[in-house]
């Protein structure tokens, strides 16, 4: 039996990566329990989770991890909080050693990418580990609302044409680069929306949320979408001659696959991470954090129909992961 953390991401209000994660893949994963910590698990069963952790936040944890009989496994995103400090959450870069050295104590751990997996590898070398678990890449799902893959043309006749970013607001997702490319774009008289969807970080976010609001007075292309549902984020989707990804960091870059599900091309940065997803086709890649690169990319997209069309077809045509087949590694490894 599979007994599926939902600790965190059962009362969360909003569908960050992390917590689509978990729903997502205890939503295909078939008979599994849903347990909050902390969790009852009889001896033999599997404890499962996609979820950050640490012994101050869950007493006791230490311990579990280390109690004979039970297995444990996890899913591993990304060593951001360690690599980029000064633009993750205080409590995140304190709590992030911490959760790297647990995950050892696991029986075995998925990496969302090969790029997060050698992350961990190699901080676990750094310590001096003796013992560490196997670390295995898990292809994580491009349909992130279970709805059937774009199979005809994408929808190409909207004007003005519309780009869309998905992402909380935050220095990491790199939404201020994007207003700088787009204002460059506007100045110039090139005439398209940009859709931005996210939260905001409480943190690092509210500058960049006043920037759209001064920014809206100006260009009326620009609009922002706080709490749209997934069905909201469908029709944007539906919509949009592009999607934009100028991110500076990624576990994996959900946003990018559930793009090219949609048959949306994605103009995203050139991280490796990304790459591992976008050198399928479907993607354009940009210098990560060149605004000028950028602005020349977003008119590319914009005005080159011929690209489109081609990058479009490749977002359909291409293998992509699904969230089934996710949870079919999951379960042929748990039993």
């Amino acid at each position: 039996m599979i007994h599926f953390d939902v600790t965190k991401s059962a009362p969360a209000g909003h569908r960050s990566g992390l917590t689509r994660v978990s729903a997502r893949l205890l939503a295909e994963l078939g008979p599994a329990a849903p347990v909050k910590w902390p969790a009852a698990v009889p001896a033999g069963d599997w404890w499962l989770t996609a979820e950050l952790f640490a012994e101050e936040e869950r007493p006791g944890l230490t311990q579990f991890l280390r109690t004979r009989g039970i297995h444990k496994a996890a899913i591993f995103h990304d060593a951001i909080p360690l690599k980029l400090p000064h633009l993750t959450w205080p409590r995140s870069v304190a709590r992030h050693p911490g959760y790297l050295k647990l995950l050892a104590e696991f029986d075995r751990v998925w990496a969302v990418s090969a790029a997060s997996r050698d992350e961990l590898l190699g901080y676990w070398r750094w310590l001096g580990l003796e013992r560490t678990p196997p670390v295995e890449v898990l292809p994580l799902g491009a349909d992130f609302d279970g709805a059937a893959r774009a199979s005809g043309p994408a929808t190409a006749g909207a004007t003005p044409r519309q780009l869309l970013s998905v992402g909380i607001l935050e220095p990491r997702k790199n939404q201020s680069l994007l207003l700088d490319a787009c204002t460059d774009l506007w100045t110039e008289g090139l005439d398209f929306e940009l859709h931005l969807v996210g939260r905001v970080n409480p943190h690092f976010g509210p500058p960049i949320l006043a920037r759209i609001r001064e920014l809206r007075r100006r260009f009326p292309g620009l609009r922002y979408h706080a709490a749209a549902t997934d069905a909201e984020v469908a029709g944007l989707y539906a919509a949009a001659w592009a999607t934009v990804f100028p991110t500076l960091a990624e576990g994996c870059g959900l946003p990018l696959l559930e793009s090219l599900w949609r048959g949306v091309p994605c103009v995203c940065s050139d991280l490796p991470v990304l790459g591992e997803n976008a050198a399928g086709g479907g993607c354009l890649r940009v210098a990560a954090g060149d605004r000028v690169a950028w602005r020349e990319a977003l008119r590319r997209g914009l005005t080159d129909d011929a690209l489109r069309s081609r990058l479009a077809g490749e977002a359909r045509s291409r293998p992509l992961p699904t969230w089934a087949g996710a949870a079919q590694v999951v379960r042929a490894a748990l039993g």
